[in-house]
């Protein structure tokens, strides 16, 4: 498969101290990636370089489907087809869940600001083409019962669901999830997987995941990128990642809150 995301000599620093090190990446369209590491080890300011929201420091390199985006601004870098959840939601709590969806979509309107004004048929094909899309992807992870419930009345399942869903509204190539199984129960984080993994195969996304629940990644990730300290310490299949001796002494000389995560580790 060919590359879909290029990226080399990523750096960035925040006064004194540099969050991500001289950072090579190559994610190749179809994959899924996950991107592992203890609390700290740079992996949210990676997603933030790649999805322009920082800047990186001179000598880096992004390429994405064929472009060089490194000095794009965030918005240019959504449009060309790289969306992205956060660890903490941004869903409009007092808005429906359409309406969530349709904000989502905005960016890729096809009508200009003076059909909007003065009205046009135009503008209501495309605003009833639109709904009809969002509820189709609502349909499709599950929410589309709720769809003009109040965002903030939402399980925490189903947040993070409609922040998926949201993301899928830009109609991506490259798919970018930052801690997507937050705070779920087991039955939630299987649901949720299920769903990314369906919406990869339905839409042929590739997709990179941050996940601190390591289980998540080594079951559903075909390639595993580790980092420490800002730095790349490992590539690998998930097997591979899961006996090198780098990654173990990278967790467990931590405190780790996730008793899971030391479990796994050890484990045969």
């Amino acid at each position: 498969m060919p590359t879909l995301l290029e990226v080399k000599n990523l750096t960035k620093r925040f006064g004194g101290m540099t969050a991500v090190s001289k950072v090579d990446l190559s994610v190749q369209q179809g994959e899924v990636r996950g991107i592992i590491g203890p609390n700290g080890s740079g992996k949210s300011t990676l997603f933030n370089l790649i999805s322009g929201v920082y800047k990186p420091e001179p000598g880096a390199s992004i390429v994405f489907d064929g472009e060089n985006i490194t000095d794009w601004e965030s918005h240019e870098i959504a449009r060309r087809g790289v969306a992205r959840t956060f660890q903490l939601l941004r869903i409009f709590s007092g808005m429906s869940v359409l309406e969530n969806m349709l904000i989502g979509h905005h960016g890729l309107i096809r009508y200009g600001s003076a059909s909007a004004v003065v009205g046009s048929r135009k503008v209501w094909a495309e605003e009833r083409r639109v709904r009809e899309e969002m509820m189709e992807l609502l349909a499709f992870i599950g929410l589309a019962d709720f769809a003009d419930m109040p965002a903030g009345e939402l399980s925490g399942g189903q947040r993070r669901l409609l922040a998926l869903g949201r993301a899928m509204a830009m109609q991506p190539k490259l798919l970018m999830l930052d801690e997507p199984a937050a705070g779920l129960s087991p039955v939630n984080v299987d649901i949720l997987l299920d769903t990314v993994l369906a919406l990869k195969n339905r839409f042929g996304l590739t997709v990179v995941i941050i996940e601190h629940i390591l289980k998540v990644v080594m079951e559903t990730c075909e390639t595993v990128s580790v980092l420490e300290h800002g730095e790349k310490i490992a590539e690998g299949s998930p097997a591979q990642i899961k006996d090198d001796h780098r990654v173990i002494e990278a967790y467990l000389g931590k405190e780790m809150k996730d008793e899971e995560v030391r479990a796994f580790l050890q484990s045969a």
